[in-house]
C-alpha cells in the first residue's frame, strides 16, 4: 500500500519538480541527461523509452510508437518541444535518433514475428513442404525419408506421422526457427538432436524446439527482450536477429537439460519453467547479450 502511494505521489507530483530542478541546475532536459549520462544500448534506450512514456507531453508520448520513416521528423519535433539548443548539444539529435530507431525497430520486429506465427503450415504450399523436407535433410542427411507421412518424423522429435499438426500453436514461425538453427549451426543442431534422442534422458527435439519458439515469442511480446536487442543491435533488429535469439535458447536449453538430468520427459514442464526463469533473470541485467557461443569441443566447425 505504501509503495503504491509513493509511486502515485512521485509520478503525479515529485517527478515533475525533480525534473524541473535538475534542468535548472544542469541546463539540460531529462532526455539530454540520459543521452549524456548513459552508454549506448539498453542502459540509454530503455531510459529514453521510459522517459517518453511517462511524459505528459503528447509529442513525447507518441514518440515510442513512431514508425521508422518518421523518426527524423519526430526527433526534430522533440527538440522544438523541449526547447533544446542544438548548437549547445550537437550530439543529442544523433543519440535520440538511434534510440528511437531501436524502439521503433523492436515494435516492427514483433509485428513481423506475429505475422509469421499466424501463417499456418499448409501441406499444399510447395515452399512450406520444401522447408519441412529441408529440416529432415539437415538433421538426418544419411537417412532417406521413406514418404511424406511416416513414423520416421519421430526420429527428430515430432509427435505423429505428419509434422504439420505440431505447428498449430506457432505456425510457420516454429518451422522457420527449426530450419534456421539446423542450417546456420548444423553441427550444433545435430549435437543437440543426439542428446534429445538419448534413450533415458532424451526429449522430443522438434516439439521442444517449437516450445522454445513460443518462449522466444512470449518474451518478445512482453518486451522482456528489449534489453537484449538494444544491446546487440545498434539499429533496428531484423527477423534474423530473432532467429539468432532462438538458436541461443535451443542450444542453451539442451545444455541446461543435460546438466539438470531430469528423471524423464514427464518433468519437461518443470524444467522448462526453470529454464524460462533463468533466461528472464539474465534479461534483467543491464548489459545482457544472449549471443550463442558454440563450444568448439562439441562442434569444431561451427
Amino acid at each position: 500500500m505504501l509503495g503504491s502511494i509513493w509511486q502515485c505521489l512521485y509520478t503525479n507530483f515529485l517527478r515533475f519538480w525533480l525534473k524541473w530542478f535538475l534542468r535548472q541546475i544542469t541546463g539540460r532536459c531529462e532526455l539530454q541527461r540520459i543521452c549524456h549520462g548513459y552508454e549506448p544500448g539498453a542502459p540509454r534506450t530503455t531510459r529514453i523509452e521510459n522517459s517518453l512514456k511517462s511524459s505528459k507531453n503528447k509529442v513525447l508520448q507518441d514518440a515510442v510508437n513512431v514508425k521508422e520513416d518518421a523518426v527524423e521528423g519526430c526527433v526534430t519535433q522533440i527538440v522544438k518541444e523541449k526547447n533544446i539548443k542544438e548548437q549547445k548539444d550537437p550530439k543529442f539529435k544523433v543519440n535520440l535518433h538511434q534510440c528511437l530507431i531501436q524502439i521503433s525497430g523492436y515494435n516492427t520486429l514483433f509485428t513481423t514475428v506475429e505475422e509469421l506465427r499466424k501463417e499456418v503450415f499448409d501441406s499444399e504450399n510447395e515452399e512450406h513442404e520444401k522447408m519441412l523436407l529441408k529440416l529432415w535433410d539437415l538433421l538426418m542427411p544419411s537417412v532417406k525419408l521413406e514418404s511424406r507421412i511416416t513414423k520416421q518424423w519421430g526420429n527428430i522429435g515430432f509427435q505423429g506421422d505428419d509434422p504439420k499438426t505440431d505447428f498449430r500453436g506457432m505456425g510457420m514461425l516454429g518451422l522457420v526457427n527449426l530450419v534456421f538453427f539446423s542450417e546456420k549451426y548444423t553441427k550444433a543442431a545435430r549435437h543437440v538432436l543426439s542428446h534429445a534422442n538419448h534413450p533415458s534422458q532424451g526429449y522430443s527435439y522438434a516439439i521442444v524446439g517449437i516450445n522454445l519458439t513460443e518462449m522466444a515469442y512470449s518474451l518478445l511480446r512482453s518486451g522482456a527482450l528489449k534489453p537484449h536487442f538494444y544491446n546487440t543491435v545498434a539499429g533496428k533488429p531484423h527477423m534474423h536477429h530473432f532467429h539468432q535469439l532462438y538458436c541461443y535458447l535451443a542450444y542453451e536449453f539442451d545444455k541446461f537439460w543435460v546438466e539438470e538430468k531430469p528423471a524423464s520427459i514427464m518433468e519437461f514442464n518443470i524444467y522448462r519453467e526453470k529454464f524460462h526463469d533463468k533466461v528472464k533473470g539474465l534479461l534483467l541485467e543491464p548489459e545482457v547479450s544472449l549471443i550463442l557461443k558454440i563450444e568448439s569441443k562439441n562442434c569444431p566447425d561451427d
